[in-house]
C-alpha cells in the first residue's frame, strides 16, 4: 500500500429528485452539495471535489465558488475540482481562483485540469472546438509555468502572451497541488508525465485493472525523462448500501435516467439491467453494492494500479439527496476501514 492513501469523493453536482420523484431546483441542488461535502469532512474523508458543466442537468458550473463556500463550512477535507476545463478557461485566473481558494481553506486547495467529456464550456466562452487538442496544450504548457510562482513569460495562439509577469495571490506554501485528469488515451498519459504532474484516471468503464498499460506507460515516461515517481489517482462511479441488492436496486433507476439523457445527445442506446449488472459486477467500473463489496473492488483496484488516492464519484444522475448521504456515510465509515484493512 502506499505511504500515503487517500480516500476522496466527487460530484458533478447532479440535478435529483425529491421524494416524490420531482426534480430539484439547481440552487436546491447546490445546497445540497454544501451538506454532503459537511458530512464528507466531518466522517474524515480526504478529499471532496466538484465537476464543471454547463447543462441542465448538472448544477455546478463554477466549482470554484462552491469550493470556497464549503471551505468556511469544513475544518480538514481538501478540496479540488473534478475536473477544470482548462480548455476553455484562462489560465491566469484558473490559477488566481484556486490560489485564493488555498488562502481561505488554509491550504487544502487543489485542481485536477482537464478536456472534459463535455463540449458545452466551448461555444459557450467563444473557443472553437476546431482547436480542441491546440487549446488544452496551450493553456497546459501555461499553467506549468504559472505554477512556479515567478514571473512569467510566454507566448502561444490562443491567448495573449504575458512578459515577466507575476500572477497574485500566491500560495502561502508556494504549491498549488494540481492533476491530471486522463480519460484512457495514451497521448493524454504522457502530457501528464511531460508536465511533471500527478495522473488521475477516469475510469468510467471497462475493466479498472485493465488501466494497468496506461500506468506503466506514464511511470515509464516519468523515468525516462529522470523524474521521481508521482501521485496516481482514480475517479471512479459508485454507490454503497448495505446490501449488494439494495445498492443496485436503488442505484439502477437513476443511473438509467442519466444514461439515457446523455445517450439521447450522443446516440447511445438506453442501459439494460444485464448491462448494468456487468458494469456492477466484479470486473466492471462501477463501484456499487455492500461496503464489503465495494471496499473489495476498491482494495483491488489501488493493488493493481498502484493508486495514491481513490476518488469514488457518489452522485449519479437523479439519485436523491438522502441515498448519496447514507452512501457518503458507508463509505466513510465502513468501506474505507476496510480498504484500509485489507492493504495493510
Amino acid at each position: 500500500m502506499p505511504q500515503k492513501l487517500e480516500f476522496g469523493l466527487d460530484t458533478f453536482g447532479d440535478v435529483t429528485v425529491d421524494g416524490n420523484g420531482k426534480l430539484l431546483p439547481q440552487h436546491q441542488v447546490l445546497r445540497n452539495v454544501l451538506a454532503e461535502a459537511e458530512l464528507a469532512d466531518r466522517l474524515g474523508i480526504d478529499f471532496f471535489g466538484i465537476g464543471e458543466h454547463h447543462r441542465p442537468d448538472f448544477a455546478v458550473s463554477a466549482p470554484d465558488v462552491l469550493l470556497a463556500a464549503i471551505a468556511g463550512r469544513t475544518q480538514r477535507i481538501r478540496l479540488g475540482s473534478a475536473v477544470t476545463v482548462l480548455s476553455s478557461d484562462d489560465p491566469v485566473r484558473v490559477f488566481q481562483r484556486f490560489s485564493t481558494l488555498d488562502a481561505i481553506s488554509n491550504g487544502r486547495a487543489e485542481v485536477i485540469l482537464g478536456r472534459g467529456s463535455f463540449t458545452e464550456s466551448f461555444p459557450l466562452f467563444g473557443f472553437n472546438l476546431d482547436q480542441y487538442e491546440l487549446l488544452f496544450e496551450e493553456r497546459m504548457q501555461l499553467f506549468t509555468e504559472l505554477l512556479k510562482e515567478k514571473p512569467v513569460t510566454w507566448q502561444g495562439t490562443t491567448r495573449s502572451a504575458l512578459n515577466d509577469q507575476t500572477i497574485y495571490p500566491r500560495t502561502a506554501s508556494g504549491s498549488l497541488r494540481t492533476w491530471v485528469a486522463v480519460g484512457g488515451t495514451p497521448r493524454s498519459v504522457l502530457r501528464a508525465a511531460h508536465y511533471g504532474l500527478p495522473l488521475m484516471l477516469a475510469i468510467i468503464g471497462g475493466d479498472p485493472l485493465g488501466f494497468r498499460p496506461l500506468v506503466d506507460l506514464y511511470n515509464r515516461a516519468l523515468a525516462e525523462a529522470g523524474m521521481s515517481a508521482l501521485p496516481i489517482g482514480v475517479h471512479s462511479p459508485g454507490y454503497v448500501a448495505d446490501s449488494d441488492e439494495q445498492a443496485r436496486e436503488e442505484l439502477f433507476p437513476h443511473f438509467a435516467a442519466m444514461h439515457a439523457k446523455i445517450g439521447a445527445e450522443r446516440g447511445w442506446a438506453p442501459i439494460s439491467r444485464p448491462s448494468f449488472e456487468q458494469l456492477a459486477g466484479p470486473n466492471g467500473a462501477l463501484c456499487v453494492g455492500s461496503p464489503e463489496t465495494v471496499a473489495k473492488k476498491i482494495a483491488n483496484t489501488i493493488k493493481a494500479l498502484g493508486l495514491s488516492r481513490f476518488d469514488m464519484k457518489y452522485s449519479a444522475g437523479t439519485l436523491p439527496h438522502e441515498m448519496m448521504l447514507r452512501s457518503i456515510e458507508l463509505y466513510a465509515t465502513k468501506v474505507v476501514p476496510l480498504v484500509r484493512e485489507q492493504l495493510a
